[in-house]
């Protein structure tokens, strides 16, 4: 088969999906439109699909209509054909990163490429468990056969955030198309292009209708998707209040659902820590590159008062040498907020904290004065610092480049406050003390825990949270057999 191969122009891929979705193969105009920005510049880098209730419901038929011959096609065909799309996407990678910069404001260099290739490394992950779709022999009676199989749900309606679309899309639907399930997404309208990208590149080698993707508002095109009677599965990623409302659109139907939701994360830096790498872990950990719109940002990190002065200084130091700019510069470590709405929300709440009697702000890096960049929405990174327990910075998601900095000496006081948080889903401890680390990752109320370090989303490490963080895990086998399959006990009895 040969590899399809996307325009290698940024611009000439976006105008090639403007005004379109992808149902069945085939761009379809929609009949309205939407504009997509670059934040970087407030320049409009094309009109995107607005799609309406209509065209909605006219991809999901399509993907029902797919469902019968790609659920027989066998689990391993199915792989065969899935790893053949994640090589089509390696072979266009940098276009793709480079439109996802244009649309998303992060960095090229720090961001985009590396989602680019972690998208891809979960379609390889995923490809590869098609053999893995296994039922289960039940010894019930001696003188019968029982079994369980797993069959795919039906048609799948994946709907995706701005922050890190691409990856969180692979989640989604790697395993769903494996599984045996047909697919229609929901691009992000403020981050649509390098969505339609790939599944274009997905859509050309797996058969006509299996995997689609639309755009447009949520309420227009969102709401719509997840009440359609042909849906079988609603898979989310975005803010909790929506989550909430696809929660209660999935329950009107009874069909399964999987959240991933917001979060509050901890980092706990003990004593005993190295400290060069908890600095490093802080950073990466917040996702100051990606001006931390990110659900497992270490937004509250706690460090033990013994080394309170060492990390605050190497922290500064760190974040000082971040350079904040154009996201296209290979120079850059930081890019933008994504739109005007979100920068005032991050600023709302570091207003807050400047109101509060005795608190400290602190920010970070250079702003960039280049004249050809908008500047409203390049925030510095940014600490705060003497806020009472119950505040809003404490208590609610930021979702911008805004950490919480407190010192502690009481271990058990400390951890309660880690746990005081409706969220549950990371966290990190960092000590070199065994018996620290798994005490501490016992009592953590959060489904992601690690011990001295602060990765991303990694294939093949379960990933999801507890309480208000959402339902449900992804990146894993277990995830694929648990959300996009359903068990089929059968009993066989000739006596």
């Amino acid at each position: 088969m040969t590899t399809p191969v996307l325009p290698h122009s940024p611009e000439a891929l976006i105008a090639t999906y403007e005004g379109v979705n992808l149902v069945g193969g085939a761009k379809v105009p929609a009949a309205a439109t939407l504009p997509v920005m670059n934040p970087a510049t407030g320049a409009q880098i094309g009109l995107a699909a607005a799609s309406d209730e209509a065209e909605t419901a006219a991809a999901i038929e399509v993907a029902a209509a797919a469902f019968p011959a790609w659920s027989q096609t066998p689990a391993r065909a199915r792989g065969k054909l899935v790893a053949e799309a994640a090589r089509a996407l390696s072979a266009n990678a940098e276009v793709i990163a480079q439109v996802l910069a244009r649309e998303t404001g992060k960095a090229i260099r720090t961001e985009c490429r590396g989602e680019v290739a972690t998208a891809i490394d979960i379609l390889e992950f995923y490809a590869g468990l098609g053999s893995e779709l296994k039922g289960e022999t039940v010894p019930f009676h001696p003188r019968s056969l029982t079994t369980t199989i797993r069959e795919p749900l039906g048609v799948v309606g994946a709907i995706l955030p701005w922050n890190v679309p691409l990856v969180l899309m692979m989640l989604k639907i790697a395993p769903a198309l494996v599984a045996g399930n047909t697919v229609v997404v929901k691009a992000s309208e403020e981050a649509p292009f390098a969505t339609f990208a790939m599944v274009d590149l997905i859509a050309r080698i797996l058969p006509e209708g299996t995997v689609n993707v639309i755009n447009g508002t949520g309420p227009a095109c969102g709401a719509p998707l997840c009440a359609h009677p042909k849906v079988a599965k609603i898979t989310f990623t975005g803010s909790e209040a929506v989550g909430q409302a696809v929660y209660e659109a999935a329950a009107k139907k009874i069909i399964p659902v999987s959240l991933e939701l917001g979060g509050k994360s901890p980092m706990i830096v003990c004593a005993d820590a190295d400290l060069g790498k908890a600095v490093s872990g802080a950073i990466s950990g917040m996702r100051f590159t990606r001006q931390g719109q990110s659900c497992t940002a270490a937004s509250r990190i706690y460090v033990h008062a013994d080394l309170m002065e060492p990390f605050l200084a190497q922290l500064t130091e760190a974040l000082e040498k971040l350079k904040i700019g154009d996201p296209l510069d290979e120079a850059t470590d930081v890019g933008t907020i994504i739109n005007a709405k979100q920068a005032k929300v991050i600023r709302d709440f570091v207003a807050k904290a400047e109101e509060t009697p005795g608190a400290r702000v602190l920010r970070f890096g250079q702003l960039p004065e280049d004249n050809d960049l908008s500047p409203d929405l390049f925030l510095q990174p940014t600490l705060l610092m003497d806020l009472p327990a119950d505040h809003p910075c404490i208590q609610q998601e930021i979702f911008g480049p805004v950490a919480y900095l407190e010192a502690w000496t009481d271990y058990e006081e400390v951890m309660a406050k880690a746990n005081d948080t409706h969220y549950g889903l990371a966290a990190s401890v960092w000590t070199t003390s065994l018996s620290t680390a798994l005490d501490s990752t016992a009592r953590l109320n959060a489904g992601y825990v690690q011990v001295n370090q602060n990765l991303t989303i990694q294939p093949n490490v379960s990933y999801g949270g507890f309480g208000r963080s959402g339902l449900g895990k992804e990146a894993s086998l277990e995830a694929m057999l648990a959300h996009f399959t359903r068990s089929k006990t059968i009993v066989l009895n000739f006596d």
